[in-house]
């Protein structure tokens, strides 16, 4: 919400554990908001691979009077930029409950799903088979890339306990991988997860899987919310991490199961398969709003990029809108400890330059700096791993000159890789440059976004 003279406030909720998400509506003068949550499922029953609540109780919560109940939060900013790096939700949720988590290890993932295992100049029939997946791993691994997924389509939606046996030996890629030192992560839906946790997780582990990326929650009544917690629990008893997809916005729970490493809770790259929105609207507002409540998994990285004129939904073989940079942008500004490449690798292989910054992101942080923006317009952000600094930066549909401050860098001078709009990014959203740049601890350097533009660097190696 705009509180006039330049700041925000935020509306957020931390610690939600068994007990329903908030919402907010107008109250009763239309002068002001009241909180709004969902009935106790009464009845539910599936529809597909959804798992619905066709009745509601009249009441939203089971529970001991004496609980501690979810934090409700106002953030207020002095200036938009400084949302970018808040962490309230985090510190509000409850510490974590387990004692040893050293095998949760983040990292980026080679994924499946969006690019429509749309691989090509091989001998084999893409799809979801033995052979299409030691090509992804085999990509994965050629990149350092520590994971791939394997979505929807290698077992039995409702039962994870069969596996799609036809042209795929799940063992042999799981082996594959670990050849590879590339770990399998598997796409599951919340009802057979939830259905099926012990036999699931116990037949998966001992197979080799690291993790499971688990699907259509599609609510955040008690029921399910508390199963998020349980489910997340459940898994660290088998070192499994999870990545919850289909899912409400984060509330902390990273921090208390510090192997859920993944949450959606966005409209992510995969909207724009069958959807023509104003995206690049839409990822220069996130950062400032959903990003406020932790992890976001929007998997970025497409290779085919289009300006508003040219786009047009493709589920098969899809675009993303705005430029190339625009994309590279999103590694950095986009908070991610689980982070796809979305598109395929035949294609991250024929772009091996962009794919080579991409894959030299960090998934997770040391510092965070705040550069710039406004919310819905522009975003700008310096984040730090190491002794290394990385800055991304995003337009809307509007192109703009903006003044990125170093400031942040310590003394000295530095060699930034500068991914930027190329002159034509405006009529070919494919269009950049790459360039090396030297820059000094408080240089400020004007930049240009193209419509729907971005700007990545990486800056490394001190200069005596």
């Amino acid at each position: 919400m705009d509180a006039g003279n330049g700041r925000k406030a935020e509306i957020l909720e931390a610690d939600l554990e068994d007990y329903p998400g908030m919402y907010l509506d107008l109250n009763e003068t239309n002068k002001g908001l009241k909180g709004v949550y969902a009935p106790y499922p009464a009845k539910e029953y599936l529809h597909g691979i959804n798992y619905i609540a066709s009745d509601r109780e009249n009441y939203i919560a089971k529970t001991n009077g004496t609980r501690n109940f979810p934090w409700r939060i106002v953030a207020i900013s002095e200036q938009d930029k400084d949302l970018l790096n808040n962490d309230i939700v985090q510190k509000l949720a409850s510490p974590p409950r387990l004692t040893d988590y050293s095998w949760v290890k983040p990292g980026q993932v080679a994924w499946d799903w969006w690019n429509n295992w749309n691989i090509t100049g091989v001998d084999f029939h893409a799809g979801i088979n033995t052979d299409t997946y030691k090509y992804y791993i085999d990509f994965a691994a050629a990149n350092k890339l520590p994971y791939i997924i394997m979505d929807e389509g290698w077992s039995d939606d409702l039962d994870l306990l069969k596996v799609k046996s036809e042209n795929l030996n799940l063992q042999e890629i799981i082996d594959y991988g670990k050849q590879k030192n590339v770990g399998v992560i598997l796409w599951a839906t919340w009802y057979a997860i939830s259905h099926q946790t012990d036999a699931a997780f116990s037949a998966y582990s001992k197979m080799g899987v690291k993790g499971f990326k688990i699907d259509f929650f599609d609510r955040d009544d008690q029921k399910v919310v508390a199963s998020t917690y349980s489910i997340a629990k459940k898994a660290a008893e088998y070192k499994l991490m999870v990545d919850y997809h289909g899912m409400y916005k984060p509330t902390g729970l990273q921090r208390t199961y510090p192997n859920v490493i993944g949450v959606e809770g966005v409209k992510g790259l995969e909207n724009f398969k069958w959807a023509n929105e104003d995206q690049p609207q839409y990822t220069t507002s996130i950062p400032f709003i959903r990003m406020m409540a932790g992890p976001m998994d929007y998997t970025p990285g497409a290779m085919r990029n289009a300006t508003q004129a040219d786009f047009r939904p493709i589920n098969n073989n899809p675009m993303a809108k705005g430029t190339r940079c625009n994309q590279l942008a999103e590694y950095v500004v986009f908070y991610a400890p689980l982070q796809m490449l979305s598109d395929n690798p035949t294609i991250y292989m024929r772009e091996k330059e962009c794919t080579d910054f991409i894959i030299q992101v960090p998934t997770t942080w040391d510092e965070t700096v705040p550069l710039d923006g406004r919310v819905g317009e522009y975003v700008a952000v310096a984040r730090r791993k190491g002794s290394d600094w990385f800055v991304g930066a995003m337009s809307n549909w509007d192109a703009r000159d903006i003044i990125l401050d170093f400031s942040f860098l310590p003394a000295g001078k530095y060699t930034a890789e500068v991914f930027k709009d190329g002159v034509n990014a405006d009529r070919n959203a494919t269009d950049y440059k790459k360039e090396i740049i030297t820059i000094s601890s408080g240089d400020k350097i004007n930049i240009h976004l193209a419509p729907g533009g971005g700007w990545a660097a990486r800056i490394s190696n001190v200069q005596q």
